[in-house]
């Protein structure tokens, strides 16, 4: 079993908002990421989806956004990003899914020796840019979050081979890539690798970096390319 990851994918069957606008990297982009997952992806295969899947408003508006990606090969696995408002009720998203898709939500899923994690996560503090009263008691609760997720992905681990993998929205550090309270707790949980994205335009974060152990990547579709990263 392979892992992908690739996010922000900003599908709009039902509620139109081209992608191409923001530039010549979304022209095209869709069929270029399909045709790359056909070729590389087999059907027991994972593809995690790190937020931003849809511009729909309401859940029912999703349908043939997943219609587009269920005849995909491999088990998608999704968490909600800061645009997906389709998402409220997990278990509503849950009841709606196409089969092989799976969404994840403060908690954890095991597939073989890869135990699945996520949460959508917020803006990390900055000594340049402090956080907002309401967006510091956003992030605060994020963190909470984040270990409820991470504590449920330790729960599912059966041997030392079972590697956590964590999915978010919003990156896990600041463009300066220093420890915070995201990378420790991550550490703390012996998370193997981590994606996310969110993450548009001028990126000043690498697209993989290696910190204290942990793996990291960054799958915004645009700025890897519009080609799946391979994970694992």
């Amino acid at each position: 079993m392979r892992v992908f990851a690739i996010s922000d994918l900003h599908l709009s069957i039902n509620n139109p908002k081209p992608m191409d606008i923001f530039g010549p990297t979304w022209e095209g982009y869709l069929d270029k990421i399909f045709s790359d997952w056909k070729m590389r992806v087999g059907e027991e295969d994972l593809v995690l989806l790190a937020g931003d899947f849809s511009w729909a408003m309401k859940l029912e508006e999703t349908i043939q956004d997943f219609d587009l990606l269920k005849g995909l090969p491999g088990k998608k696995i999704i968490i909600r990003g800061n645009h997906d408002y389709w998402w409220k009720s997990i278990s509503a998203v849950r009841n709606s899914l196409p089969e092989n898709f799976y969404a994840i939500q403060n908690d954890a899923l095991k597939f073989e020796n890869c135990v699945i994690c996520g949460t959508r996560l917020w803006n990390l503090p900055d000594v340049n840019k402090p956080l907002s009263a309401e967006d510091e008691k956003i992030f605060n609760r994020e963190l909470i979050r984040l270990e409820m997720t991470l504590q449920n992905a330790q729960k599912l681990k059966t041997s030392d081979d079972d590697k956590i993998i964590c999915m978010l929205h919003y990156p896990p550090y600041t463009y300066k890539e220093e420890d915070n309270a995201v990378t420790a707790l991550i550490e703390k949980y012996g998370v193997s690798k981590v994606v996310y994205g969110h993450i548009h335009a001028v990126c000043k974060q690498n697209l993989y970096l290696k910190k204290n152990g942990v793996e990291y990547f960054l799958t915004s579709c645009d700025i890897v390319g519009n080609r799946l990263i391979d994970i694992d």
